[in-house]
């Protein structure tokens, strides 16, 4: 069924869409940090799913890593003596959250997380759209967020550039045969919060999301080619009041993670 290239792979969405993916028959590439967590995780789709799995440690921030998982996404099947199969998904879902404030916050931290959530989709997508228009066939998801909507800080301003990246992106590739998605969920109970630092004990249950049910809406607007995905009736409507409430008003409701 095709081979898809996961980001942030070992936790949280990525690993609901690895799963997600392979039991759809998809041959998998995984990519992140921790190698260990990577293979284990590999071996247990593969138990289960019976796919090929290959697993790419990275840290994308680093320059280096980030080279080689492009690398791998430009990989077109024709060259001599290689036998990897060229990515026909790039699943763009590599997140990092901080709950530090950004006047006082430590630089570094910040330069970090815009490496991973804005530099890193760029570079691989232009790496995946490459080979995946020559072949005439392929698709880009990249994970967003509602808070792209907010003014929610450094976190809400990457996500902006991702939605809008790849609306752009989706018109440039239109009559290709490769579509480009961005999939914007609410709050959705996974580890990203707890590894961010950020305290959400008192938001209610009613806010959030469920990870199978993100990723299975995300997946189901890449096959229609649905550019904006919003998955929930009531993160679709928080999303329509968000975008035509006053700026004045956005800016007071704080922030969101």
């Amino acid at each position: 069924m095709g081979t898809a290239l996961v980001t942030g792979a070992t936790a949280g969405l990525g690993l609901e869409f690895a799963w997600q993916l392979a039991t759809a028959r998809h041959d998998l590439v995984l990519v992140a940090r921790d190698e260990e967590r990577l293979e284990r995780v590999a071996r247990q789709i593969r138990a289960a799913a019976g796919v090929r799995v290959e697993v790419l440690p990275a840290d994308l921030s680093a320059p280096g890593d980030l080279d080689r998982v492009a690398e791998r996404l430009a990989v077109t099947g024709d060259e001599p003596g290689d036998d990897r199969r060229p990515v026909g998904l790039l699943v763009n879902n590599a997140g990092f959250g901080t709950s530090q404030r950004f006047v006082d916050g430590d630089l570094d931290v910040e330069l970090q997380a815009l490496d991973v959530m804005v530099r890193a989709v760029l570079v691989l997508t232009r790496a995946a759209v490459a080979q995946m228009t020559a072949r005439g066939r392929g698709a880009i998801l990249n994970v967003g967020s509602v808070a792209a909507l907010t003014a929610g800080g450094t976190y809400a301003a990457a996500k902006a550039w991702v939605r809008s990246f790849t609306e752009g992106l989706a018109a440039e590739l239109r009559g290709t045969g490769v579509t480009a998605t961005v999939v914007a969920p609410g709050f959705t109970h996974t580890e990203f919060h707890a590894r961010a630092g950020s305290d959400m004990a008192s938001l209610p249950e009613l806010a959030w999301l469920q990870a199978p049910r993100v990723v299975a809406d995300a997946l189901a607007d890449v096959r229609r080619g649905v550019v904006l995905s919003t998955p929930s009736v009531r993160y679709k409507a928080a999303s329509a009041l968000l975008r035509v409430l006053p700026r004045a008003a956005v800016r007071r409701l704080g922030h969101y993670r």
